[in-house]
Protein backbone atom coordinates (compact mmCIF):
# COMPACT_ATOMS: atom_id res chain seq x y z
CA UNK A 1 0.00 0.00 0.00
CA UNK A 2 1.54 3.22 -0.75
CA UNK A 3 2.38 5.91 1.87
CA UNK A 4 0.23 9.16 2.64
CA UNK A 5 1.99 12.22 0.97
CA UNK A 6 0.48 13.90 4.16
CA UNK A 7 -0.77 12.48 7.64
CA UNK A 8 -2.53 14.39 9.92
CA UNK A 9 -3.94 12.33 13.24
CA UNK A 10 -5.59 14.19 16.34
CA UNK A 11 -4.81 17.92 15.61
CA UNK A 12 -6.17 20.49 18.08
CA UNK A 13 -5.12 23.97 17.26
CA UNK A 14 -5.97 26.81 19.89
CA UNK A 15 -4.97 30.55 19.06
CA UNK A 16 -4.89 32.36 22.45
CA UNK A 17 -7.57 30.45 24.28
CA UNK A 18 -10.24 30.07 21.46
CA UNK A 19 -9.80 26.21 20.03
CA UNK A 20 -9.58 26.43 16.25
CA UNK A 21 -10.01 23.18 15.46
CA UNK A 22 -10.39 19.87 16.93
CA UNK A 23 -9.23 16.21 16.46
CA UNK A 24 -9.06 16.12 13.33
CA UNK A 25 -7.41 13.24 11.25
CA UNK A 26 -7.20 12.68 6.93
CA UNK A 27 -4.52 11.55 4.82
CA UNK A 28 -3.12 12.91 1.31
CA UNK A 29 -2.41 9.83 -1.60
CA UNK A 30 0.17 10.95 -4.26
CA UNK A 31 -1.62 12.49 -7.59
CA UNK A 32 -4.95 13.47 -5.60
CA UNK A 33 -6.46 17.10 -5.20
CA UNK A 34 -8.30 17.25 -2.23
CA UNK A 35 -10.63 20.80 -1.16
CA UNK A 36 -10.94 22.11 2.39
CA UNK A 37 -14.62 23.71 2.54
CA UNK A 38 -16.57 25.04 5.27
CA UNK A 39 -17.71 28.29 6.49
CA UNK A 40 -16.13 31.35 7.61
CA UNK A 41 -14.36 30.73 10.75
CA UNK A 42 -14.21 26.72 10.67
CA UNK A 43 -10.47 26.94 10.94
CA UNK A 44 -9.64 26.17 7.19
CA UNK A 45 -6.55 28.56 7.32
CA UNK A 46 -5.76 27.27 10.28
CA UNK A 47 -5.15 23.79 9.43
CA UNK A 48 -3.20 24.78 6.82
CA UNK A 49 -0.97 26.42 8.73
CA UNK A 50 -0.55 24.11 11.23
CA UNK A 51 0.43 21.40 8.44
CA UNK A 52 3.13 24.51 6.80
CA UNK A 53 4.29 24.43 10.55
CA UNK A 54 3.65 28.34 10.60
CA UNK A 55 1.60 28.25 14.19
CA UNK A 56 1.74 25.68 16.77
CA UNK A 57 -0.45 23.01 17.09
CA UNK A 58 -1.96 21.79 20.37
CA UNK A 59 -2.22 18.59 20.14
CA UNK A 60 -1.86 15.13 17.53
CA UNK A 61 0.56 14.71 14.85
CA UNK A 62 1.47 15.42 11.15
CA UNK A 63 3.43 13.99 9.09
CA UNK A 64 5.04 14.49 5.47
CA UNK A 65 6.05 12.78 3.30
CA UNK A 66 6.76 9.81 5.93
CA UNK A 67 8.58 11.86 8.48
CA UNK A 68 7.13 13.88 11.74
CA UNK A 69 6.85 17.38 10.50
CA UNK A 70 9.59 18.66 13.28
CA UNK A 71 11.89 16.09 11.19
CA UNK A 72 11.55 17.36 7.47
CA UNK A 73 14.33 19.12 6.90
CA UNK A 74 15.78 19.54 3.23
CA UNK A 75 12.45 17.98 2.21
CA UNK A 76 10.71 21.15 3.05
CA UNK A 77 11.85 22.39 -0.32
CA UNK A 78 9.27 19.97 -1.99
CA UNK A 79 6.39 21.87 0.07
CA UNK A 80 4.32 24.85 -2.64
CA UNK A 81 2.69 26.81 -0.93
CA UNK A 82 0.17 29.77 -2.70
CA UNK A 83 -1.57 32.11 0.42
CA UNK A 84 -4.68 33.53 0.16
CA UNK A 85 -3.20 36.92 0.66
CA UNK A 86 0.01 37.73 -0.89
CA UNK A 87 1.15 41.17 1.28
CA UNK A 88 3.52 43.09 -0.19
CA UNK A 89 4.59 46.70 -0.22
CA UNK A 90 3.97 47.45 -4.00
CA UNK A 91 6.67 50.19 -4.35
CA UNK A 92 9.53 47.18 -3.73
CA UNK A 93 11.52 47.39 -6.77
CA UNK A 94 11.55 43.70 -7.73
CA UNK A 95 10.51 42.31 -10.79
CA UNK A 96 8.27 38.68 -12.21
CA UNK A 97 11.48 37.04 -12.73
CA UNK A 98 13.60 37.90 -9.44
CA UNK A 99 10.10 36.85 -7.65
CA UNK A 100 9.76 33.93 -9.52
CA UNK A 101 13.91 32.98 -8.86
CA UNK A 102 13.15 32.90 -4.87
CA UNK A 103 11.68 29.70 -4.94
CA UNK A 104 14.79 28.02 -6.70
CA UNK A 105 17.18 26.39 -3.82
CA UNK A 106 20.86 26.17 -4.19
CA UNK A 107 22.00 22.43 -4.95
CA UNK A 108 24.88 22.06 -2.43
CA UNK A 109 27.82 19.61 -4.56
CA UNK A 110 30.32 17.67 -2.37
CA UNK A 111 33.87 18.75 -2.26
CA UNK A 112 36.62 16.72 -3.51
CA UNK A 113 40.16 17.81 -1.97
CA UNK A 114 40.80 21.33 -0.36
CA UNK A 115 42.58 22.21 -3.61
CA UNK A 116 39.69 22.04 -6.02
CA UNK A 117 37.55 23.93 -3.60
CA UNK A 118 37.53 27.42 -5.13
CA UNK A 119 37.19 26.53 -8.36
CA UNK A 120 34.43 24.00 -7.56
CA UNK A 121 32.68 26.77 -5.89
CA UNK A 122 32.59 29.30 -8.74
CA UNK A 123 31.71 26.67 -11.23
CA UNK A 124 29.26 25.28 -9.27
CA UNK A 125 27.34 28.89 -8.72
CA UNK A 126 27.79 29.50 -12.47
CA UNK A 127 26.31 26.27 -13.48
CA UNK A 128 23.75 26.87 -10.88
CA UNK A 129 23.05 30.17 -12.09
CA UNK A 130 22.19 29.01 -15.68
CA UNK A 131 20.16 26.17 -14.22
CA UNK A 132 17.92 28.81 -12.25
CA UNK A 133 17.62 31.42 -15.08
CA UNK A 134 16.29 28.70 -17.44
CA UNK A 135 14.19 26.96 -14.87
CA UNK A 136 12.28 30.82 -14.50
CA UNK A 137 11.70 30.99 -17.96
CA UNK A 138 10.25 28.00 -18.19
CA UNK A 139 8.11 28.30 -14.71
CA UNK A 140 6.86 31.16 -16.61
CA UNK A 141 6.25 29.74 -20.43
CA UNK A 142 3.96 27.12 -18.53
CA UNK A 143 2.00 29.82 -16.44
CA UNK A 144 1.50 31.74 -19.14
CA UNK A 145 3.44 34.42 -17.45
CA UNK A 146 6.76 34.74 -19.69
CA UNK A 147 5.66 37.97 -20.92
CA UNK A 148 5.45 39.31 -17.32
CA UNK A 149 8.75 38.51 -16.51
CA UNK A 150 10.73 42.16 -16.71
CA UNK A 151 7.59 43.56 -14.91
CA UNK A 152 7.36 44.57 -11.38
CA UNK A 153 5.20 42.57 -9.27
CA UNK A 154 3.03 45.86 -7.91
CA UNK A 155 1.99 46.64 -11.41
CA UNK A 156 0.17 42.86 -11.51
CA UNK A 157 -3.32 42.33 -11.27
CA UNK A 158 -4.93 39.65 -8.90
CA UNK A 159 -5.05 37.09 -11.63
CA UNK A 160 -1.52 37.67 -13.02
CA UNK A 161 -0.25 37.34 -9.89
CA UNK A 162 -1.70 34.37 -8.97
CA UNK A 163 0.09 32.68 -11.93
CA UNK A 164 3.25 34.21 -11.06
CA UNK A 165 3.00 32.77 -7.78
CA UNK A 166 2.83 29.60 -8.95
CA UNK A 167 4.88 29.57 -11.29
CA UNK A 168 7.14 30.54 -8.15
CA UNK A 169 5.85 26.98 -7.02
CA UNK A 170 7.09 25.82 -10.04
CA UNK A 171 10.51 26.58 -10.58
CA UNK A 172 11.80 23.73 -8.72
CA UNK A 173 10.12 20.44 -8.64
CA UNK A 174 7.51 19.56 -5.89
CA UNK A 175 5.62 17.30 -4.42
CA UNK A 176 2.94 18.26 -2.30
CA UNK A 177 1.22 22.15 -3.30
CA UNK A 178 -1.00 23.52 -0.82
CA UNK A 179 -3.19 26.39 -2.23
CA UNK A 180 -5.28 29.11 0.63
CA UNK A 181 -8.00 30.53 -0.80
CA UNK A 182 -5.91 30.85 -4.28
CA UNK A 183 -8.35 32.20 -6.08
CA UNK A 184 -9.72 34.90 -4.07
CA UNK A 185 -10.36 38.06 -5.90
CA UNK A 186 -10.06 36.38 -9.29
CA UNK A 187 -13.53 36.35 -11.35
CA UNK A 188 -15.12 33.71 -12.47
CA UNK A 189 -13.69 33.07 -16.10
CA UNK A 190 -9.95 33.74 -14.16
CA UNK A 191 -10.79 30.80 -11.56
CA UNK A 192 -11.89 28.46 -14.31
CA UNK A 193 -8.89 29.03 -16.46
CA UNK A 194 -6.61 29.05 -13.12
CA UNK A 195 -7.86 24.94 -12.27
CA UNK A 196 -7.71 24.20 -15.97
CA UNK A 197 -3.96 25.46 -15.86
CA UNK A 198 -3.61 24.10 -12.28
CA UNK A 199 -5.30 20.28 -13.23
CA UNK A 200 -2.96 20.12 -16.29
CA UNK A 201 0.44 20.85 -13.85
CA UNK A 202 -0.75 18.59 -11.54
CA UNK A 203 -1.17 15.76 -13.87
CA UNK A 204 2.23 16.61 -15.49
CA UNK A 205 4.28 17.16 -12.70
CA UNK A 206 2.57 14.55 -10.28
CA UNK A 207 1.94 17.04 -7.81
CA UNK A 208 -0.71 16.67 -4.79
CA UNK A 209 -2.51 19.32 -4.14
CA UNK A 210 -4.56 20.43 -0.02
CA UNK A 211 -6.60 23.71 -1.34
CA UNK A 212 -8.80 25.94 0.92
CA UNK A 213 -11.55 27.28 -0.96
CA UNK A 214 -15.37 28.84 -0.88
CA UNK A 215 -16.49 27.67 -4.49
CA UNK A 216 -17.76 24.45 -3.70
CA UNK A 217 -19.11 24.44 -7.73
CA UNK A 218 -15.59 24.51 -8.64
CA UNK A 219 -14.51 21.80 -5.75
CA UNK A 220 -16.95 19.33 -6.99
CA UNK A 221 -16.02 19.74 -10.58
CA UNK A 222 -11.88 19.31 -10.01
CA UNK A 223 -11.69 17.81 -6.74
CA UNK A 224 -10.91 13.96 -6.13
CA UNK A 225 -12.05 14.65 -2.46
CA UNK A 226 -12.94 16.74 0.28
CA UNK A 227 -12.59 17.53 3.36
CA UNK A 228 -15.61 19.32 5.34
CA UNK A 229 -14.67 21.63 7.87
CA UNK A 230 -16.09 23.35 11.03
CA UNK A 231 -13.38 23.22 13.79
CA UNK A 232 -13.91 19.48 13.46
CA UNK A 233 -14.10 17.43 10.79
CA UNK A 234 -17.94 17.16 9.55
CA UNK A 235 -17.57 14.79 6.50
CA UNK A 236 -14.94 13.60 4.04
CA UNK A 237 -15.12 11.70 0.77
CA UNK A 238 -15.60 12.04 -3.05
CA UNK A 239 -17.01 15.14 -4.28
CA UNK A 240 -20.94 13.67 -4.95
CA UNK A 241 -21.09 12.03 -1.28
CA UNK A 242 -19.13 15.09 0.98
CA UNK A 243 -21.18 17.87 -0.80
CA UNK A 244 -24.50 16.40 -0.79
CA UNK A 245 -27.39 18.75 0.44
CA UNK A 246 -27.44 16.88 4.05
CA UNK A 247 -23.22 17.24 3.95
CA UNK A 248 -23.20 20.63 3.35
CA UNK A 249 -26.52 21.58 5.66
CA UNK A 250 -24.52 19.95 8.49
CA UNK A 251 -20.97 22.02 7.52
CA UNK A 252 -22.74 25.06 7.03
CA UNK A 253 -25.86 25.33 8.99
CA UNK A 254 -29.08 26.44 7.77
CA UNK A 255 -29.12 29.37 5.12
CA UNK A 256 -26.61 27.77 3.06
CA UNK A 257 -27.24 27.98 -0.67
CA UNK A 258 -25.21 26.52 -2.99
CA UNK A 259 -24.00 28.80 -6.21
CA UNK A 260 -24.07 27.01 -9.57
CA UNK A 261 -21.49 28.82 -12.02
CA UNK A 262 -22.92 29.23 -15.24
CA UNK A 263 -20.34 27.70 -18.17
CA UNK A 264 -20.83 28.89 -21.87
Amino acid sequence: MTSPILKVEGLTVYQGNYLAIRDVSFELLSGTDTAIVGPNGAGKSTLVKAVLDLIPQSAGTIEIFGRPLVKLGHLRHLLGYMPQNFIFDRSFPISVSELVGLGWVIKREREKGKGKRKNLFFSSLWRQDREKSAAVIEALRRTDAYHLQHQAIGTLSGGQLKRVLLAYCLVMPRRLLILDEAFAGVDVQGTADFYALLNELKREEGWTVLQVSHDIDMVSRHCDRVLCLNQTLVCTGKPEIALSPQNLLATYGPGFSRYQHQHN
